[in-house]
């Protein structure tokens, strides 16, 4: 396909209207995220405070759900391929019921995990159906309309982190009663998806066509080109992971309470509400999608690197937030650039009729990578290490991904 999409062909108050079906699967994300977010950010105080667990056991469940969810992206993906977007999103939003509903009542780390593996699953499956055919229509979009189809998943992160704004703030404010509460509240929300898209979703979406399960993962694995912008993404998912392990740590160790976390996630979401589509088109303007994805890495590395020096410093009261919102902004930044482009990049290398493949498998060898390295992070935090040390060899990893991305293809 070409890659004209990724750079903006006229201003974004100047764009086509969206298709209902593209503004549908915009609503879905934002339910999604609002259900999902009002949840996770609280899940490793929980299991450290509540339940107990060692640092690096919670490191190594919140990369279990990382890995449950991005690491199976690629079966979501090939399923969504062979039967379509609606079975499997509705198949999802029950997985996901059950999930929050279970961790609300596990205490016991075998029940624990098996609740966080369940909801992960869930989002693998319906996250890779509906993030594909977002890929897929904003390709026909852009065909047909001359839309961006850059804006289009710009807009599609931008629905995402409205949902990610609202849900912790639910989630702080039922935390008040108890993390329970929490979770059947999330539980809740995706019982309003399921039933919103058992009405709504089409049974059959024109120009999806069915495919076998088995042919296309050999073509897949002998992509370089491809296989090095997912080793590249999930060098940024890993980092960008840490919003939910090192950030709550930090946050605890320069407050000595959870509460500014929320705000913090809060922080995120409106910046990406705000600047997400300016970004992204002067990202297209000036960079192309190697490069915002390189000046994207480069900013999460600073990130970083602003905690690290923010240790040694060593600021107090107020002041002492300051590392950590320095780390959120150049987080968030650096997602801007990342996560719109590399979705936007995806169909450019993808075979006719396995998008959902090929977008699963960018998630999917990501989630690898996350789980690998989230445990190690909990340990690394933990460790009686210098202060910055640990901050400054998270840095290193997205630093080091600018050299895996591909020239485009």
């Amino acid at each position: 396909m070409s890659t004209t999409g990724l750079v903006p062909r006229r201003k974004a108050s100047g764009a086509p209207p969206l298709p209902p079906l593209l503004r549908l699967l915009m609503v879905t994300q934002l339910a999604f995220n609002i259900g999902f977010f009002a949840v996770l950010p609280f899940l490793a105080e929980h299991l450290g405070a509540s339940v107990g667990l060692a640092g690096w056991l919670v490191g190594f469940v919140l990369g279990l759900r990382t890995f449950s969810q991005q690491g199976l992206f690629v079966v979501g993906g090939a399923l969504a391929d062979r039967y379509g977007v609606r079975p499997v999103v509705l198949a999802g939003c029950v997985l996901r019921i059950a999930g929050f509903a279970w961790l609300g009542y596990a205490e016991r780390v075998w029940t624990i995990v098996a609740a966080v593996l369940l909801i992960g699953f869930a989002a693998a499956l319906f996250s890779p159906a509906v993030e594909s055919e977002v890929a897929r229509q904003a390709v026909l979009h852009e065909r047909a309309d001359g839309g961006s189809r850059t804006r289009v998943l710009a807009l599609f992160t931008v629905a995402g982190q409205t949902g990610a704004f609202v849900g912790p703030l639910l989630g702080a404010l039922l935390l008040e009663v108890d993390f329970r509460a929490v979770c059947l509240t999330g539980a809740s929300i995706f019982v309003l998806v399921l039933v919103g898209h058992a009405r709504l979703l089409p049974q059959h979406i024109p120009g999806r066509v069915g495919l076998r399960l088995r042919g296309g993962t050999g073509p897949l694995l002998r992509n370089r080109r491809f296989l090095a912008l997912c080793c590249a993404y999930g060098a940024y998912l890993l980092a960008y992971n840490q919003l939910y392990l090192a950030l709550p740590a930090e946050v605890e160790r320069a407050t000595g309470s959870q509460t500014p976390l929320a705000w913090l996630f809060a922080l995120s979401s409106l910046l990406v509400v705000a600047a997400q589509l300016p970004v992204t088109r002067w990202a297209g303007e000036r960079l192309g999608p190697r490069g915002a994805m390189a000046g994207g890495l480069a900013s999460i590395a600073a990130g970083f690197v602003v905690v690290a020096v923010g240790r040694y410093a060593a600021p107090t009261g107020t002041a002492a937030l300051l590392p950590a919102t320095g780390f959120t902004v150049l987080l968030t930044f650096g997602q801007m650039l990342v996560a719109p482009v590399a979705r936007a990049w995806t169909p450019d290398f993808a075979e006719d009729g396995r998008l959902g493949l090929y977008t699963g498998a960018l998630s999917s060898v990501s989630g690898l990578i996350v789980l690998s390295g989230s445990a190690a992070t909990g340990a690394l935090l933990g460790a009686a290490l210098p202060p910055a040390v640990p901050w400054l060899l998270l840095a290193a990893v997205p630093a080091a991904a600018v050299l895996l991305l591909p020239r485009r293809p």
